[in-house]
């Protein structure tokens, strides 16, 4: 095997597993997501949350994590559909922003 040959398949096993720990990443997102839509009383649609954004962020001790913001769409009333956001740090979910949404008695909460 030659050198180049080396780097190629260390680079595609490097590459395997950053998708491999993101697909993990994203297991854990959804799980977030779906524990909060529960605590809100909302409805998670297509029970999926869909990656928008990575990048390299600084958690609270200094050290450089993969920060990955999540999209997911929720609803209430079933008639109107809501986009709302998850991030995570490394392996662990920072925030879960949902926007501003009616209720069932068309109140805005």
């Amino acid at each position: 095997m030659s050198f180049f040959q080396l780097v190629g398949l260390l680079m595609a096993l490097a590459a395997g597993a950053l998708i491999w720990r993101g697909q993990g990443v994203r297991e854990r997102a959804l799980l977030a997501t779906r524990l909060r839509c529960q605590r809100e009383g909302v409805v998670l649609l297509d029970q999926t949350v869909a990656l928008r954004q990575t990048r390299l962020a600084r958690d609270s001790d200094g050290r450089l994590r993969m920060r990955r913001v999540y999209q997911f769409e929720f609803t209430v009333t079933g008639g109107e559909r809501y986009q709302g956001e998850t991030t995570m740090l490394g392996l662990s979910p920072r925030h879960i922003m949902l926007p501003p949404h009616r209720d069932d008695g068309e109140q805005i909460y």
